[in-house]
């Protein structure tokens, strides 16, 4: 798992985003209580994703719990996924990332050059191995078939050629995401899905091996190392329309499938994949490009200005002195003193509520803001049209019928 399936407050209802939230924070404490605090930072936006499949078959075999308050979760309680879907979303979350470690020890990226680092890199990578496979075996699920894929990555990658198909360096990634797809049929005891969710995860395993590899593209023809669409000679658009061909089969394998509430996974699987293909895409090429990510004005460029005089409206109801400040009619609070404020900031600073948050009140207006860590450069707000074609708004895709 690579993490691409990074979705934003804009893309999902509030609804869908706490249930979102609720397989990411279930995730992160199934490896805490499993494996102690270091497993948590394997915790991983794709992972969730096979929590929320278990759940979305049968909330029965999955369920939640309320957790405590959490510096990651603004120190709010908040109710969490417990159960087999967790624990299987945590057994290839420590295996794939242990396949990860060792990854970057082979080729020496970063820190992993120097000795010292890749040694104890190489045993983290290891006791993660065998975490995942304790894991594996309470819900009977084979990390085998992960450690497989895994171990015969590097034998096929020097094997492959120019000319070469680059779908035979994705094979390992789509064989691993399609057994831990198909187990979430098999915990939720419905055969009839296993076939489907096998074809969605070898699908989305390839769309993962192939933007990691475009996100690595440039950085990787710098340093020397080897990339599936450098050895293979594979062009972007050949990249380009392998991914959306396999964000599409995803679509089409869900739909075979039956779910008890599948509108986290359409959310996830349908929306997010595809989103992820363009913005990988498209990150590439304003990188290459040069241009500025989020969108910097080009020089010269001078904001519109207001007529002399014009002051903006003020709303009639709204407290002229002293008293509470609304915004979207909820009201934000008094006004703080410099030096009240500034201890309040730095509480909230020290327990990370500006960073993870969402949201947080400003220490001296009291007026709700978003957490650094929410923010996010997508442009999806207003667009009122989500892509899959049935009609459904982007900003509330939970009752699309696609």
């Amino acid at each position: 798992m690579f993490g691409i399936l990074r979705p934003c407050r804009h893309r999902l209802s509030p609804v869908l985003r706490t249930s979102w939230m609720a397989h990411l924070c279930g995730l992160c404490l199934a490896l805490r209580d499993d494996h102690g605090q270091l497993a948590r930072t394997v915790t991983n936006y794709d992972g969730l994703a096979i929590s929320a499949l278990v759940e979305a078959q049968s909330a029965a075999v999955g369920g939640r719990r309320v957790a405590g308050p959490c510096p990651l979760r603004g120190m709010r309680s908040a109710p969490v996924a417990e159960g087999a879907g967790a624990k299987l979303a945590a057994a290839v979350s420590l295996v794939l990332a242990s396949a990860k470690v060792d990854d970057h020890v082979a080729d020496g990226d970063g820190p992993f050059r120097r000795r010292p680092v890749a040694g104890v890199a190489r045993k983290v990578a290891a006791r993660w191995a065998r975490q995942g496979e304790l894991t594996g075996e309470r819900i009977g699920f084979g990390t085998a078939v992960l450690l497989d894929a895994v171990g015969r990555q590097g034998e096929l990658e020097s094997s492959l050629l120019t000319g070469s198909s680059v779908l035979l360096a994705t094979e390992p990634t789509e064989t691993a995401t399609a057994a831990a797809f198909a187990h979430t049929a098999v915990l939720t005891g419905r055969p009839g899905n296993e076939a489907p969710l096998r074809e969605a995860g070898r699908l989305f395993g390839r769309v993962a091996h192939l933007l990691d590899a475009v996100e690595d593209l440039d950085a990787d023809a710098a340093a020397g190392a080897w990339n599936p669409l450098a050895a293979t000679g594979t062009t972007l658009a050949e990249a380009r329309r392998l991914c959306d061909d396999a964000v599409l089969g995803v679509r089409l394998a869900l739909k075979e499938a039956e779910f008890d509430d599948g509108k986290l996974v359409h959310a996830l699987l349908v929306h997010e994949l595809g989103a992820a293909v363009v913005r990988t895409f498209g990150h590439l090429e304003l990188d290459r490009q040069g241009l500025d990510l989020h969108g910097q004005p080009p020089p010269g460029w001078q904001a519109p200005q207001a007529p002399p005089g014009w002051q903006p409206p003020r709303d009639p109801k709204a407290p002229k002195h002293g008293g509470g400040r609304k915004h979207g009619g909820h009201q934000w609070g008094r006004r703080r003193g410099t030096l009240a404020g500034c201890g309040v900031a730095l509480a909230l600073c020290c327990t990370c509520q500006m960073c993870c948050a969402d949201p947080y009140h400003d220490p001296w207006t009291g007026e709700p803001k978003e957490g650094f860590c929410h923010r996010c450069d997508c442009d999806c707000c207003d667009c009122g049209d989500c892509g899959c074609g049935d009609g459904c708004d982007c900003c509330g895709c939970c009752d699309c019928s696609c």
